[in-house]
């Protein structure tokens, strides 16, 4: 599976990129070990996700969204994935590890 995914920043700044292991993306950039922009801007979270089954799938929609306004992205409906516990839940047991997301303790 592939993913188009956008974090918010520790400075509230949104980061856009792709990948085909999110939970690895993720704690990569946490780490910061992912993207340049993202390291000095730390904590990321997770706001938004899409999956794809190709990598050119996910490559056109990341293209899609950078190409996006701002106020455009915001309306992808960004921070609702906390609403979406069975997405998390499955996130999280993929980690295998305790982990605090959106301010609350999993795990």
């Amino acid at each position: 599976m592939n993913y188009t995914y956008i974090l918010r920043c520790g400075d509230g700044s949104l980061y856009t990129g792709w990948t085909n292991n999110l939970e690895k993306r993720l704690e990569a950039h946490n780490a910061g070990r992912g993207g340049r922009y993202t390291r000095s801007r730390l904590p990321v979270k997770l706001v938004y996700y899409e999956s794809f089954d190709t990598k050119n799938e996910a490559m056109r929609r990341e293209a899609a969204i950078k190409k996006l306004t701002r106020q455009e992205k915001e309306k992808l409906n960004l921070d609702t994935i906390s609403e979406r516990p069975q997405y998390l839940v499955a996130f999280l047991l993929c980690l295998g590890k305790k982990m605090v997301f959106g301010g609350e303790k999993w795990c």
